[in-house]
């Protein structure tokens, strides 16, 4: 049975005026006339009708008033979330009097994009260098028709190269291209097991202007970096995301040396010895986080001068073989050089990579207050104070209350039930003789980031700030979605040294609005419910959808199930699986996928609430492509282009990734009553042709685990349906492009670009 609101008073005007007019005998007996032409019967009618108007607003319930009850139940808003990214660095000056030079920024420093701000995380060495990041692109036998020719080629341009008595056969000469990693969008990027030798190659370079005459000034700038730390940014590329909670286990683990980054070992001679095979040394470096799947930044301490050097006797040839740095057909560039660091995954580890760059640091959308005045403390219980910027960034809050009580810094806690009284006092619960303990949490006070409310205890449960004495505040408060830039919208800090630049590679991510009167009063039956904990289902449908920071739009929990040992729910007891689809993705708009940046922020929101003993695994769609051929006939008169339309619309709603149920099998039955039944203007339809993949046409394709419909072709004409082969053909599936480098004795060798510079 529904719960129904109370009504505080159901009385209505003639029970009001009965009512009334029924005391007057016990008030006063001496009025005898009750008649309406009676003035004092007049007025009670008017009052009558007054308290009805009363009782009608009481039982509406103020919109103030009822908003206020539902804050003393406890149930917060989510506040805005602020947005992060990475930002780098650019020394660009040039002091020809003197030596280069390393800045050392520190952090906290504020950058800005138009007039959203943001503050650097952590400090770092802006080196007066620049960077181009390469890989050994294989050459690409299938694409290329001259592929044959240039194999024969350089087979005799590395005759006299290799020992006359063991020349390298022509299928064991792997030819490469020079490739920049370049950022296009959010696409592009690189495989490491897709390059020749799985690896990606930093060129570190001197900057452009720093000349001596015509020569550049790579020794003075080896001397500039010698000893600092190299900050290196990465984006990393995921095509299949997904976050894993197992019991027990929090959200950041420990740091994992997944990447390993080299640098060349160059004799005192600058030789490369007599065995003409290059060697190289691991750095040391330092990461906060896995930087393979969220982006982040390594560090990496760079040696000393006499460290970072080349070989300075590699024949033309040599340059860019086997192991040696790729070859670069930039003579300007290849000048500028001053070392290669070569960045390769760890045993086992996969690492596609979208960016990298140098002197980065990650930076948080924030804007910082000092000092803000909030009043006098008046020395009740229960004070509270609001402060003037919201959403507020908790972590960031920090209160000075002078004169101080008792010296003791003022700390921010969860509840202030659990603080300690103002005054120790025994627990007469003990037995004599028990030592006491001592909550030592009375300097404490409570925040609700949304609304900006600083909330102080009540002498028992916390201290009070004490009468006449003056509450100040440090903190940082975001601006919610205005801090999801594009990439290059951060150019701008006050507090930048003189020459320095900066910009943002690559868009920020994460900021959300805070969330409204309305969404809040939608969630408190659930939020009762479960108390923000992930128990039943519906718990984790309805915590999971308040992630603050991602637009989810679909759902789906799946208790008992585990997608790698599991083939239905209720086989893994435990565990629980989480499909979900993002509200939008501009890279797969038609099979929206969650990327990594999206899975952490789902991950960080549910660890705290989920029970420890549950395993949560956080899963995309697993998209089988599938094609259809439908052939109809429309009424007369009808428009069949705007026919043909409406059907393809129809059948892509109805596979809609959305709302397609998982488990069910797509059927061309199924498909083919929707074509006749949705749209108006088609008489019957002729047939429907169905086929996962490559496959072959068939009736019904069974979908099982997490496996969602992605609709890779709809083809709609009048007549017969067209051939499955000729729609593929029409729109044919990208090629893998994945060389197989692991096999056989492979001589990488780069070829000649056809426009030399």
């Amino acid at each position: 049975m529904p719960l129904t609101i109370p009504t505080l008073d159901d009385r209505r005007y003639q029970q009001l005026l009965d009512e009334a007019l029924a005391r007057i005998p016990v008030h006063t007996p001496e009025w005898t006339n009750f008649n309406r032409s009676d003035p004092g019967v007049t007025l009670i009618e008017v009052f009558a009708f007054l308290t009805e108007t009363l009782l009608y607003r009481a039982n509406q319930m103020p919109e103030r008033n009822r908003r206020k009850f539902l804050s003393l139940l406890g149930v917060p808003l989510q506040p805005a979330a602020s947005a992060r990214g990475i930002v780098t660095f650019r020394n660009d000056k040039v002091n020809d009097s003197g030596p280069l030079a390393t800045i050392s920024l520190s952090g906290d420093v504020e950058v800005r994009a138009g007039n959203v701000p943001f503050r650097s995380e952590q400090g770092l060495d802006i080196l007066p260098i620049e960077a181009t990041v390469y890989f050994k692109r294989l050459l690409d036998a299938q694409n290329d028709a001259q592929f044959a020719q240039k194999q024969q080629y350089y087979q005799a341009l590395y005759a006299s190269y290799f020992d006359p008595t063991n020349l390298p056969a022509l299928d064991t000469l792997q030819l490469y291209e020079t490739m920049p990693l370049v950022l296009r969008g959010e696409t592009g990027g690189v495989n490491l097991a897709d390059t020749v030798d799985n690896a990606l190659w930093i060129a570190l370079l001197v900057r452009q202007n720093d000349k001596n005459g015509s020569l550049y000034k790579v020794s003075e700038a080896r001397d500039a970096i010698a000893g600092k730390t190299l900050s290196l940014g990465l984006v990393p590329l995921i095509d299949n995301p997904q976050r894993n909670l197992t019991p027990g286990q929090r959200t950041r683990s420990a740091e994992q040396h997944l990447l390993d980054v080299y640098l060349p070992v160059v004799a005192a001679n600058g030789g490369l010895g007599t065995n003409r095979q290059p060697s190289y040394r691991r750095l040391e470096t330092s990461a906060s986080q896995d930087v393979l799947s969220e982006p982040g930044i390594v560090q990496i301490t760079l040696p000393s001068a006499d460290e970072l050097q080349l070989w300075n006797d590699l024949d033309p040839l040599e340059a860019g073989v086997r192991d040696l740095p790729p070859a670069l057909d930039d003579t300007n560039k290849a000048a500028r050089v001053i070392t290669w660091l070569r960045l390769q995954a760890a045993a086992g580890a996969q690492v596609k990579l979208l960016w990298a760059g140098i002197n980065a640091t990650p930076v948080t959308q924030r804007a910082q207050v000092t000092s803000e005045l909030l009043g006098l403390g008046t020395g009740e219980p229960d004070q509270t104070f609001t402060l003037a910027h919201t959403p507020v960034l908790p972590a960031s809050v920090r209160l000075t209350i002078t004169p101080a009580v008792d010296g003791k810094p003022w700390q921010l806690i969860d509840d202030l039930l659990a603080a300690g009284p103002e005054v120790p006092s025994p627990d007469l619960r003990l037995p004599p003789g028990t030592a006491a303990t001592v909550n030592e949490a009375v300097n404490v006070f409570t925040i609700d980031p949304e609304a900006g409310l600083l909330r102080f205890g009540d002498g028992t449960r916390g201290r009070r700030p004490a009468a006449g004495a003056t509450l100040r505040v440090d903190y940082a408060y975001g601006q919610g979605r205005a801090g999801n830039v594009g990439a290059g919208a951060i150019s701008s800090g006050a507090a930048l040294p003189d020459g320095v630049k900066v910009t943002n590679p690559v868009r920020t991510w994460g900021g959300a609005e805070a969330e409204t009167i309305d969404e809040g009063e939608k969630q408190i039956t659930r939020y009762l419910q479960h108390r923000d904990r992930l128990v039943t289902a519906e718990d984790f449908a309805t915590i999971v959808r308040r992630t603050p920071g991602v637009e989810i739009g679909r759902v789906e929990v799946l208790p008992a199930f585990h997608p790698e040992l599991s083939e239905e729910p209720g086989d893994a007891a435990g565990s629980v699986t989480l499909l979900l689809i993002p509200q939008f993705d501009p890279v797969h708009p038609t099979a929206p996928q969650p990327d990594q940046i999206f899975l952490n922020a789902v991950c960080t929101w549910l660890d705290p609430r989920r029970l420890v003993t549950t395993e949560v695994l956080l899963r995309g769609p697993d998209y089988q492509p599938i094609w259809v051929s439908v052939g109809i006939k429309t009424v007369a008169g009808a428009s069949v282009a705007q026919t043909r339309e409406a059907v393809r619309h129809a059948l892509s709603d109805f596979l809609s990734p959305f709302t397609w149920p998982l488990y069910k099998a797509v059927n061309e039955r199924e498909l083919m009553a929707i074509a006749a039944s949705h749209v108006p203007e088609v008489q019957f339809v002729t047939g429907v042709l169905l086929a996962a993949g490559t496959s072959a046409p068939q009736p019904v394709i069974n979908l099982t685990k997490l496996q969602l419909p992605q609709i890779m072709g709809i083809s709609v004409v009048v007549g017969d349906p067209l051939a499955v082969d000729d729609i593929r053909a029409q729109q044919a599936l990208p090629l893998d492009g994945q060389g197989n480098t692991s096999q056989g004795n492979f001589v990488p060798v780069p070829i000649i670009p056809e426009d030399c510079r």
